[in-house]
């Protein structure tokens, strides 16, 4: 019986058939995972990957890689922080925040990890001021020399950071879960101001990642507002309704804006989860357009197109200046798919089982792709490519960091 149970595994995979995860997957998931064939142009290349520390495993985090300084920043939630050569992908310096005291204690009542306590590192990287800053889920702000890693301070802050800082005009901001919008002092991390929004009694995990603009800082509200503070007092200069409520339950009431405010040309562009996309003048805080699109990723641009990846996983181009939809892929419906990075004349996005996606700006052609994780969950591509100097940085869910390159053209 083993034997036939080898063979009939073993032909299966030699046909191409079907796959031994398609065996624990009922015919949705498998038409999922598998991708149609595409005439590829180019075929991407890994320049280098490492790993780093445990990656987030299962949990919901937006820790993505960070580059400056001549050198690529990364993080693991546990406690890990690096930074790498970009060329060779060699270590130059580690720093590990995980809690030791008492390691040997709480490791044998905590018989499943082999770690210390997690630092839960989920807010970051931010890279500004030779600084690399970052956040907690336990609500402290780090600030490490970007040269040797060394903690220049460290402050507890109101609520979990669980999305990157921003750093301009002299302060760090911090946008908590708890919703305190809190700038500090970036040389000593001591507290300027802090400001509260409402948070409903529902809302998603994430959070809007504040931005800072024009002497502005702007964040997204669980409450569905876009908001905009005078960065030097924290004072409120104005504060847009952008989604609504609407609905019977609290499930159905859910218009949390946890992506991080797109700013360009004097416009801030912004996406609801429940479903709108809004096109806003900074100065006034005036709606200039506004059209349906549901989406907890970040919005990007390149030149007159934003480039949206809805709820559903469907990527969209759409003009700037308008609203109108230019174009739209639901190729990789359902992937699970990445907020989307323009990389040259293309943009990627990364995808649930590992792959790496590239489509053309212009009309939106699937022309590339490229496995960096495995065919699984665990190796996740969770956070949008960062796109620098020509090179791809991807991470996934198990820490695998990639650096790839393209072709030149």
């Amino acid at each position: 019986m083993k034997n036939r149970i080898v063979i009939a595994l073993l032909a299966l995979s030699l046909s191409g058939c079907a796959t031994v995860s398609d065996w624990f997957a009922d015919d949705e998931e498998t038409e999922i995972r598998r991708l149609k064939p595409i005439e590829a142009v180019f075929e991407p290349q890994i320049k280098w990957e490492i790993e780093v520390g445990d990656g987030v495993q299962d949990y919901f985090s937006r820790l993505a890689p960070a580059v400056g300084y001549g050198k690529v920043f990364a993080a693991s939630r546990d406690g890990i922080v690096v930074a790498l050569d970009p060329e060779t992908g060699k270590e130059i310096w580690q720093q590990d925040f995980a809690n030791y005291d008492n390691y040997s204690f709480k490791k044998a009542m905590l018989w499943y990890s082999n770690r210390a306590v997690s630092a839960k590192i989920s807010g970051g990287l931010s890279v500004a001021y030779q600084s690399v800053f970052f956040g907690t889920e336990n609500g402290y702000v780090y600030a490490l020399e970007e040269d040797t890693g060394q903690v220049k301070w460290k402050v507890g802050v109101k609520g979990e950071v669980i999305s990157p800082p921003a750093v301009d005009a002299g302060f760090v901001l911090v946008n908590t879960t708890s919703g305190h919008l809190i700038a500090l002092n970036p040389e000593n991390g001591e507290q300027v101001w802090i400001t509260e929004s409402d948070v409903p009694p529902l809302s998603l995990r994430g959070v809007s990642a504040p931005a800072a603009e024009s002497g502005g800082a702007i964040i997204g509200t669980p409450s569905g507002k876009l908001k905009v503070s005078i960065i030097e007092t924290g004072m409120v200069a104005w504060e847009t309704q952008i989604a609504s409520p609407s609905g019977a339950t609290e499930l159905e009431r859910i218009v949390d804006i946890d992506v991080k405010p797109l700013v360009f040309d004097g416009n801030v562009f912004v996406i609801s989860y429940n479903g709108t996309l809004s096109a806003v003048e900074l100065r006034t805080g005036q709606v200039i357009w506004t059209r349906e699109y549901g989406s907890y990723r970040n919005v990007s641009i390149d030149g007159n197109r934003l480039f949206v990846v809805d709820n559903n996983s469907n990527l969209y181009a759409i003009d700037r200046r308008s609203g109108v939809e230019l174009w739209s892929n639901v190729g990789l419906r359902s992937r699970n798919i990445t907020s989307a990075t323009p990389h040259g004349k293309y943009v990627v996005v990364g995808d649930i089982y590992g792959f790496v996606h590239w489509f053309t700006q212009d009309e939106g052609k699937l022309v590339a792709r490229l496995e960096v994780g495995g065919d699984d969950e665990d190796e996740a591509i969770f956070t949008g490519p960062v796109s620098a100097d020509n090179v791809l940085y991807v991470k996934t869910r198990e820490g695998k960091l990639a650096a790839i390159t393209q072709p030149e053209e």
